[in-house]
């Protein structure tokens, strides 16, 4: 029953979104258009959200028809100081989300009383604790851009029309929901636009199903985990995942990444608010990780998940400092400048916990070529850190055809072997991409959690076969390709054959037979030419 009503809410909140897009998208193109209804969605929920906390408060003290939404701006700046202690923030009531919307429709300055709004949550936070978190949040909600419109007037309509859209999304009083409607509106919105937005859309976004298998893989055994960490970690679904697999109660000390792109930064800590996650239990740094990584004092990690780009360019040895970096130098060797995938696996390697797992999506030629990359799989094999290797099917993710893998590293096994799984097969079609099921990724794990060869599907390959066939780790190299082609009887084929040249015989001499008849002179037959 709970989930038919959660298939019903999502079903509607996805429709009211795709609503709003077809209704206020125009001539903003749809990737800059999500950002504006991810900041307002975002604007309303930390709203709600700080609202619905002070109400609490004070009708647990004994005052029920409190509203903080009804109250003076004056008589609110008391709580200031507390509320930015426990929350991270503060918002006047006059700056309340449903208080600026009511004024809307008649607010000559809209743009100037967003911007205005805009600017006093983030500074609500200057000096504190949260700072980091919320500085530039709204960078990327511009209320005076002409992509909005191009006067005042025009911008000011959209808007208009922006905050009533998205103060209709039915998201309900928190505690009633059976989704986190938040949480699930941005998704929706962030896999619709990727879908639609091929590479610019798709190099922020994971598809579910894959985030959801990674995650499962790194945290197989585990009830409760320290931190989960990612390396590039985008608009955050990786982190989230575990969030909701485990619980995130059970990430004792929180969520950490790191990415190198402004935007994705800000809807990265959006989507943690979104995601009920408070400030203090996440740290989500801005810049590159491979060259300045941010989190140094807050390494190692007892779970790592990423989807690094791949075959981007990096320094490599063309910096001399690099190669005596502790996460590189190891290895004894850079990954390529022109292919740092190998640079990202070394990085979270040095970085886990030894008790932890990573699960990391990679590039298929970094299994296989040579140079400096061969040294490196050298390294991984020979100090058997590499735990899996799971071969995905083509057309999972978007914006690319190409067929991934999954590499999960450990720094504690228990055997010195491989074990190598070939998923290119676990998949529905849907439309023009692939789609993992709950069947296919149960099918996964399984395989993973059991270790056991399994016919054209698994193999535990001891590290000194994958020393003697040159460290190549292409999952095919080790798991036979089942052969579906159609198994023939030669002889009775051949059999078959002669009696079918047979028949053809007999049939020949028939027409013959018929031809020469036909042919005979017309008098024999008894035709008359008279």
């Amino acid at each position: 029953m709970a989930d038919n009503r959660k298939e019903q809410e999502r079903a509607e909140l996805h429709r009211t979104i795709w609503n709003i897009a077809n209704d206020l998208r125009g001539s903003v193109d749809g990737w800059d258009f999500k950002q504006y209804v991810l900041g307002m969605l975002f604007y309303r929920y930390i709203s709600e959200n700080i609202t619905a906390y002070i109400n609490a408060t004070e009708h647990e003290a004994g005052d029920t028809a409190f509203d903080y939404a009804k109250i003076s701006d004056r008589d609110a700046e008391q709580a200031r100081e507390d509320l930015v202690k426990t929350k991270g923030f503060f918002i006047l009531p006059g700056e309340l989300f449903g208080n600026v919307l009511l004024r809307a429709k008649d607010d000559e300055n809209l743009n100037e009383t967003l911007e205005h709004v805009f600017t006093n949550i983030e500074e609500s936070a200057q000096g504190t604790d949260s700072e980091d978190n919320f500085k530039g949040l709204f960078d990327d909600i511009d209320v005076n851009s002409n992509k909005l419109g191009g006067t005042v007037a025009k911008r000011n309509e959209k808007l208009v029309k922006l905050m009533n859209s998205v103060s209709e999304m039915k998201l309900g009083d928190y505690k009633d929901n059976t989704i986190d409607a938040f949480g699930d509106a941005y998704e929706f919105l962030m896999g619709m636009y990727a879908s639609n937005a091929g590479k610019s859309g798709g190099e922020y976004f994971t598809p579910q199903e894959v985030s959801e298998l990674l995650t499962c893989l790194a945290l197989v055994g585990k009830t409760e985990v320290n931190k989960v960490y990612d390396p590039a970690c985008g608009s955050g679904s990786l982190l989230l995942k575990s969030a909701k697999i485990l619980g995130k109660e059970n990430v004792r000390l929180g969520f950490f990444g790191q990415e190198i792109n402004i935007t994705t930064y800000n809807l990265c800590r959006i989507n943690m608010f979104l995601h009920d996650i408070d400030y203090d239990k996440f740290d989500i740094a801005l810049g590159d990780t491979l060259i300045d990584p941010l989190h140094w004092d807050d390494e190692p990690f007892e779970v790592i998940v990423s989807n690094p780009p791949y075959s981007i360019k990096w320094k490599g040895d063309s910096d001399p400092i690099l190669i005596n970096d502790p996460r590189f130098s190891p290895a004894g060797v850079l990954a390529p400048k022109s292919k740092a995938d190998l640079a990202f696996i070394m990085h979270s390697l040095s970085w886990l916990a030894t008790n932890g797992a990573a699960a990391i999506v990679c590039f298929p030629g970094v299994m296989y070529r040579g140079g400096a990359e061969k040294k490196i799989r050298q390294y991984l094999i020979d100090n058997n850190y590499i735990d899996c290797v799971i071969q995905l099917p083509s057309n999972l993710f978007f914006g690319t055809s190409i067929a991934t893998c999954i590499m999960v590293l450990k720094k504690s096994k228990s055997e010195n072997s491989t074990l190598f799984i070939d998923a290119s097969k676990e998949c529905v079609k849907v439309t023009n991409n692939n789609k993992l099921t709950q069947e296919n990724i149960e099918n996964i794990l399984n395989a993973f959690k059991t270790r056991k060869d399994i016919g054209y599907f698994a193999r535990l390959v001891p590290n000194s076969e994958i020393a003697e066939r040159d460290y190549n780790l292409s999952v095919s190299t080790y798991v036979e390709q089942e052969d579906t082609r159609e198994k023939i009887d030669i002889v009775a084929l051949n059999a078959e054959i002669e009696k079918i040249v047979a028949r053809e015989q007999v049939l020949r001499d028939e027409i013959a037979k018929i031809i020469a008849e036909i042919e005979l002179p017309a008098g024999r037959q008894g035709w008359s030419n008279e």
